[in-house]
């Protein structure tokens, strides 16, 4: 008998109609006045796992939405066009089709939110992701250091921009938010925005290497002010990635930034998640801190790689009562 499950929302749509944040000129006294109270923020990312139980079916239809918000990642020093069109072609089938029969959503078009890769194998992306609507994001600015000249980052954005990322991962060089130069990195967010131009931005903070919350903080709201469309933790290969104390900083500025504004900035963790249990601990957060449009992929976003693999085999397990092995799951 087929299980009925209604994960939020409708199939992803395309890049071209998620909302933009326009931003706005950079507010000094807003950012010194920013404070956290690091106690508080361990204490709250320490229940957010343990509050909050999904069980059963919603626990099933939570992972199919969590599939739904996955940008799935490959960005290693041995790509080749081959695996990325592999994993394309997961982004568009994510989970096995008679599982997502057994759940009746077989027809409900459910895909990753993207496919995320380096500058040199964006076209290769676009051209297998063609006829669908995931878009290819495209990782830049020097990734994942970003200690390259100004000129060259903003080139290779405009590089993917024409190769067809319909959305660019740029990384903020870390010595702004160390020397408190929020100038400096309005500055340089606000012209990788200008280069963007009509692809959405994702702007990387590395919040391992921001030296403490306060920072994440006052970068979050400094990236928001200068047209970040999305506020991303980490590049994936940094020592600390993202944790739930970072991510609740980073949402709650989110929050503050869409009461001051009206414009609703996304999110998106990255680096070192890789079971189903972290990406429902995510889930949560959105829908506790900002709510259920914040848990669609329009405004939330996985960078994972490892994670669908995972998710999947937990969705076998609700179906068939039995974890798959790993060569039951494909890339393809």
């Amino acid at each position: 008998m087929a299980t009925t499950l209604k994960p939020h929302g409708s199939p992803i749509a395309p890049s071209a109609a998620l909302p933009r944040n326009p931003g706005m000129p950079l507010d000094m006294r807003e950012v010194a006045r920013i404070r956290v109270n690091r106690s508080a923020v361990e204490r709250r990312a320490a229940t957010l796992g343990t509050r909050r139980t999904v069980k059963k079916d919603w626990q099933a239809a939570w992972l199919v939405q969590a599939v739904r918000v996955i940008d799935l990642t490959t960005l290693q020093g041995d790509d080749t066009p081959a695996n990325v069109k592999r994993l394309c072609a997961k982004a568009r089938q994510p989970v096995r089709r008679d599982l997502l029969d057994a759940m009746d959503l077989g027809g409900r078009g459910i895909t990753t939110g993207a496919v995320c890769v380096y500058h040199n194998l964006v076209a290769t992306a676009v051209e297998a992701l063609r006829g669908s609507a995931v878009p290819v994001a495209a990782v830049s600015t020097g990734f994942p250091a970003a200690q390259t000249p100004m000129d060259l980052k903003i080139e290779e954005i405009r590089r993917s921009v024409i190769a067809g990322a319909a959305e660019i991962d740029v990384v903020i060089s870390r010595e702004h938010v160390l020397g408190e130069d929020w100038k400096g990195l309005y500055d340089e967010v606000r012209a990788f925005r200008e280069a963007c131009g009509a692809s959405h931005m994702k702007v990387i903070l590395a919040v391992g290497e921001l030296g403490n919350l306060r920072h994440v903080a006052q970068a979050s709201h400094v990236a928001m002010q200068a047209g970040a469309d999305f506020i991303k933790t980490s590049t994936g290969k940094e020592a600390v990635n993202a944790t739930l104390a970072n991510g609740l900083v980073m949402v709650r500025a989110i929050r503050d930034y869409f009461q001051e504004t009206g414009h609703k900035v996304g999110f998106k963790p990255a680096g070192g998640i890789r079971a189903a249990k972290q990406a429902l601990e995510w889930l949560i957060l959105m829908k506790e801190e900002l709510g259920e449009e914040w848990m669609q992929p329009h405004l939330f976003r996985i960078g994972a790689s490892a994670l669908l693999t995972d998710i999947e085999r937990q969705l076998s397990h609700f179906v068939t009562g039995e974890y798959a092995a790993a060569h039951q799951l494909p890339m393809v």
